[in-house]
């Protein structure tokens, strides 16, 4: 991957934080832009520098002030277009399912290795998010034991075109590898993407993913 991906580390614990710091460092295409110890440095450094945004910001949940889940929430509200892998020791379903509604794009759990975390950043540079086979399922189970009311699906309300976009970003398929699937162009699969987002109502593509199992677009055998 050419471009540098830039990245904002929050976590309070500041040996933790230093040392995915240096491991990321040594990353010729990352760049650590800043680190924060808690939601509210993290939001006041986005307001104030406004020209020097990140790709990626890595975010712990467990913090204190602002937790990690206010600030993803406050984040997504003033800047939806950040993307945040949640990085934490929490491993619960609940924790899980509860950062995913609110907008995280992945879901680490800190005895993760270095490659996994680099592989995870890198998936979420070039395809939007990045969920492992447990996240999911976790997101699957929750779908089906949510007490949240679920809509009747109209077949007519998206295209095949834009179903077949669907499905394949359910597949964790970069822009480039779902333009060569459906033999279109990637500015035609980013304009589908972008009518997905609008007709779902739905705040980043990991939501997507979201509003697809809500709806039994996609069921994964997992």
């Amino acid at each position: 991957m050419n471009k540098t991906i830039k990245i904002i580390l929050v976590d309070d614990e500041i040996l933790f934080r230093k040392g995915i710091s240096f491991l990321l460092s040594r990353e010729k295409n990352i760049s650590i832009i800043f680190e924060a110890a808690d939601g509210e440095e993290l939001i006041n450094f986005l307001h104030n520098n406004l020209n020097k945004h990140p790709d990626i910001i890595i975010m712990d949940l467990k913090m204190p002030g602002i937790n990690g889940v206010e600030a993803t929430k406050i984040i997504h509200a003033d800047f939806p277009k950040l993307k945040i892998i949640a990085l934490t020791s929490y491993n619960s379903k609940s924790f899980v399912a509860n950062m995913i509604d609110v907008g995280a794009v992945s879901y680490l759990i800190k005895n993760a290795t270095p490659l996994e975390l680099i592989t995870t950043i890198n998936e979420v540079a070039l395809k939007g998010f990045y969920y492992t086979d447990d996240v999911m399922k976790i997101i699957q189970d929750d779908v089906l034991t949510s007490k949240k009311t679920k809509s009747i699906f109209d077949n007519n309300f998206l295209t095949t075109r834009e179903m077949d976009v669907l499905k394949l970003i359910c597949s964790q398929k970069s822009t480039v590898e779902i333009a060569e699937t459906l033999f279109i162009s990637p500015r035609t699969v980013e304009g589908h993407r972008n009518n997905l987002l609008l007709k779902t109502e739905s705040r980043n593509i990991a939501g997507l993913v979201v509003y697809a199992v809500q709806n039994d677009i996609m069921v994964f055998n997992l």
